[in-house]
């Protein structure tokens, strides 16, 4: 139009023509058999076991070469390619599995994020399908739904929560305090697990407020009788903040960064061995303190914490 002017580089061309690379590869990503899947463990606190696994969409373009979930995830959101990606990723999670339960592993569950389209999508069948074709027991899948999602329209969440509860899986919100929840809506869904977001966790050994909402969390999820994860733990001294606020689940890069199956499989291989060395110090850092306090307090030096 007459009396403006617009701005042009050649940075905008690259980003467009990318986008729209991006877009059509995502269309034949599955095909082209690009997709795959990491496996992220959790470990309990209370005794350092492997309890589950967080299944992890990654996406090697032939072409781009690794894309990373920050830029393809909105991307399939937008052009409403999730849904059928999400379907890929429920159905391989679920074989997976079922893979590692005949090989004698089971004990463990596996998580799956879904998103918004899913949620409104006929996520019941493609569930009890993925269930059925693998043979995996409802109880070994979890489905992650991030705060703002199920907040969006928080009746018909209710009533798709409930029917996901009965068919006898899981059900954790993922980034738990970084959304909107109202408690008694929190208190109305049929939920399992919330995860601490790792927002929160980064910086709770530095920054008080961080620290408070993060035991407010655990104090407010254990009210409930729900479990907590707290996600992105990286250093000991958040592990062991985790561990004396009764945390019940952890997982980070301290621990084990995400694995391909076939490195999950030597882990699983492995858990039989002794403990692992962070859950050593948690015991070490938790003890030590607590005799030191008591030292320069006089007075004898008390059990450890309940939560260990």
């Amino acid at each position: 139009g007459r009396n403006n002017f617009q701005f042009y580089t050649s940075k905008l061309n690259e980003i467009a023509t990318r986008h729209v690379q991006l877009e059509s590869g995502l269309k034949e990503a599955i095909q082209r058999n690009e997709l795959s899947l990491v496996y992220q463990p959790k470990f309990c606190l209370k005794d350092g076991s492997l309890t589950g696994i967080e299944a992890l969409l990654r996406w090697h373009h032939t072409e781009l070469g690794p894309i990373s979930p920050v830029e393809f995830i909105p991307l399939a959101e937008e052009t409403g390619i999730i849904t059928q990606i999400g379907h890929w990723v429920i159905n391989q999670a679920c074989q997976q599995l079922a893979e590692w339960n005949s090989l004698g592993f089971n004990g463990i569950t596996v998580a799956v994020n879904l998103s918004a389209r899913q949620l409104k999508a006929d996520i019941i069948s493609t569930i009890e399908v993925a269930l059925a074709v693998s043979g995996l027991p409802a109880q070994s899948l979890e489905l992650e739904l991030t705060e703002s999602m199920i907040m969006g329209n928080p009746q018909e969440s209710v009533s798709i929560l409930s029917k996901l509860k009965a068919l006898g899986l899981t059900i954790a919100v993922d980034d738990f305090g970084t959304g909107y929840s109202s408690l008694s809506y929190l208190k109305r869904f049929p939920i399992d697990t919330l995860k601490i977001d790792r927002e929160f966790v980064r910086d709770i050994t530095n920054d008080p407020d961080d620290a408070a909402i993060t035991s407010a969390i655990i104090a407010l999820a254990h009210s409930l009788d729900l479990n907590v994860v707290a996600e992105g733990v990286e250093t000991q001294e958040q592990l062991n903040f985790l561990a004396m606020q009764g945390c019940d689940q952890v997982q980070g890069f301290l621990l084990s960064k995400p694995l391909s199956a076939a490195d999950f499989l030597t882990l699983l291989k492995n858990q039989s061995k002794p403990q692992p060395i962070w859950f050593d110090l948690i015991w070490f850092d938790l003890i030590w303190g607590e005799a030191y306090k008591c030292h320069r307090q006089n007075q004898p030096i008390k059990k450890a914490p309940r939560s260990l």
